[in-house]
């Protein structure tokens, strides 16, 4: 009998951080109770940013914000393609040389209803070890940036 392989901390590098259907797990998965949430940290060839990932349908919905998610006022942000649930938990090198992740922080979230639901903005409460608050996401696509974002935190008084 053949041991199995020892697991590895890093996501295979066979497969990419991005949802396919090599990587987009088990078809079903039982719902949760609490949808999570990650921060990650993200020193990128492109230059250091922070991951914004929210567990949603059995993947991570994911925006780059230029600078802590902490900052007051708007950030810059660009929406992403899905990742893996994996990065959840999940800290360390990208394969294919896209840089390394550090958590930032991480926790659970939830969507709130808001007054003028449109497309263009979305709105969570996040309860986080650093963020505990209001997360508001707002498309400002442009030609020259389809996928441009505004990102903006409230904390909890």
């Amino acid at each position: 009998m053949t041991p199995s392989p020892k697991p590895t901390h890093s996501p295979p590098e066979s497969q990419n951080f991005r949802l396919d259907s090599q990587n987009a797990g088990p078809a079903s998965q039982p719902p949760k109770a609490e949808l999570r949430f990650v921060v990650l940290e993200h020193d990128a060839p492109r230059g250091r940013h922070w991951d914004l990932m929210l567990e949603h349908g059995g993947r991570l919905r994911t925006w780059a914000l230029s600078q802590p998610p902490d900052t007051p006022g708007p950030i810059p942000a660009e929406a992403l393609p899905d990742h893996r649930l994996a990065y959840l938990d999940y800290e360390g090198p990208i394969s294919g040389g896209r840089g390394e992740v550090r958590r930032w922080d991480a926790g659970t979230y939830q969507p709130l209803p808001h007054v003028e639901p449109t497309h263009t903005e979305e709105v969570y409460l996040l309860e986080g070890r650093r963020l505990q608050g209001r997360a508001i996401l707002r498309s400002v696509p442009s030609p020259e940036s389809p996928s441009a974002w505004i990102f903006q935190f409230q904390p909890t008084e």
